[in-house]
């Protein structure tokens, strides 16, 4: 018999918290987000309550307001050795960009991170939304949308194809003979493609999962096409369960137009609790984070999803509808964050501030308010109802927040059979149930122990 299927929980680290103004809190530890011993102690947090791994986004452009908030600063790959070194099983997710590396540089730092790890790295392919971006490499414009995705395409297959290209036992470590490996079980990956050229082979052996477990966080058209042939894991966000379940089928229909199986990517939303002992000491402690916003920096962050000035709006009127005209709806659309607050505004006709309030928390993530029972059973809905197969857990405030989370939450989750009480495994493909894929240049199959 299989066993049951069981949440995947990844601890999403932004430095003070995931609301924009956890950084003001008393509880919050923004004197920190350079230390790096802080993120280490976050990462045993994590581990202590069994979660599969921590994740850092990140983006090579200052897209922070930093007048009015804190700005993530370390780079997450090499901040996430340092998290490596201080334990024993988490996962460590590092977001990269396809735009703004090239493949060799970054399946090397990646390799790293895996090899230095025992196994635990994970990449979020990201493209880079911000054009930003683009003077800080030279660059006279930002790619567009589907030139960003077509580079992505290839530079992942390169990558992988990099990753593969030592078989499994090309080490031989014959003494005796004075042979370290045999070279021909290391390939020149020659791979030319419209926007790339690598010849390869990589410089380093096969990693002990074989190759980092392969993350995305798009939720477009393109983004949904791209994960459903690489993604192994998928970051979205949702606001209803009805919106997850249907991205949630959707993806896991194209997984299968690829030949891949529903198990062989898991859809993780983002949640953002904010816990307390009764619903309305929670209700109360949102509403003290609310309260600490400045209006000018959540107006910033929006037009930045809409692309449109909101500076004639009045703060205590409604939205207009009208802003949002053209943001499609959950299953056809270019702009998926656009179309997660379009939702909101739509449906609760909001003030322009009830709006900024209501994406303060988690920047369109699920934000949800309540016990540790309550919180418990809104992830055991959306994983047993079709609309996730774990959580992006995104605490308001660090590390109170994920220490709230742990202690308090998994518990519950655990003793509903729905989470791990121990580990059994010790890579993040072990963590969240994949397989360790062959070489695909291998000639025959090797065991892997």
């Amino acid at each position: 018999m299989s066993a049951p299927r069981q949440l995947s929980l990844n601890a999403f680290i932004y430095p003070s918290g995931h609301h924009e103004a956890a950084w003001r809190h008393p509880d919050s530890r923004p004197d920190r987000i350079y230390d790096v011993s802080y993120y280490q102690e976050i990462g045993r947090t994590a581990e202590a309550a069994k979660l599969d791994a921590v994740f850092f986004a990140d983006g090579p452009a200052l897209r922070t307001d930093v007048r009015h908030n804190a700005a993530p600063g370390l780079e997450p790959i090499t901040l996430l050795t340092a998290i490596a070194a201080a334990t024993t099983h988490l996962g460590l997710i590092a977001t990269a960009s396809t735009t703004y590396y090239e493949p060799y540089n970054l399946a090397r730092l990646l390799s790293s991170l895996d090899h230095i790890s025992g196994g635990r790295a994970g990449w979020n392919i990201v493209t880079t939304g911000t054009d930003l971006a683009a003077a800080n490499f030279g660059l006279d414009r930002h790619p567009d949308h589907a030139e960003r995705y077509a580079r992505a395409r290839e530079f992942v297959d390169a990558v992988v194809r990099l990753w593969d290209s030592w078989e499994d036992d090309a080490i031989v470590l014959d003494r005796a003979a004075g042979v370290y490996a045999d070279p021909d079980k290391i390939h020149p990956i020659d791979f030319v493609g419209e926007h790339l050229s690598v010849r390869g082979p990589f410089n380093s052996a096969r990693t002990p999962q074989g190759r980092p477990v392969l993350v995305q966080a798009g939720a477009s058209n393109e983004g949904r096409a791209f994960a459903g042939k690489y993604a192994e894991a998928i970051f979205t966000a949702h606001q209803r369960l009805s919106d997850a379940q249907s991205f949630y089928a959707d993806i896991k229909s194209k997984a299968a137009d690829f030949g891949r199986t529903a198990d062989e990517v898991k859809i993780l939303p983002g949640i953002s609790p904010f816990i307390a002992d009764t619903e309305a000491a929670a209700l109360r402690l949102e509403r003290e984070f609310n309260e600490l916003t400045v209006p000018e920096y959540g107006i910033k962050q929006l037009e930045s999803i809409t692309g449109t000035s909101l500076r004639t709006l009045t703060l205590d009127a409604p939205v207009p509808v009208e802003v949002f005209a053209g943001a499609g709806d959950v299953t056809d659309n270019a702009r998926s964050r656009l179309q997660v607050v379009a939702g909101i505004v739509e449906r609760e006709r909001p003030t322009l501030r009830g709006l900024l309030h209501r994406l303060a928390g988690a920047r369109g993530h699920r934000v949800f308010a309540g016990t540790p029972e309550q919180v418990a059973d809104t992830i055991e809905e959306w994983f047993t109802q079709g609309a996730a197969d774990g959580f992006n857990v995104m605490p308001p405030y660090y590390p109170g927040g994920l220490e709230v989370f742990a202690e308090t939450v998994v518990p519950i989750l655990q003793q509903r059979g729905l989470f791990r009480t121990e580990y059994s495994g010790t890579t993040l493909r072990d963590h969240f149930g994949l397989a360790r894929p062959q070489s695909q240049f291998a000639q025959t199959p090797v065991a892997v122990g």
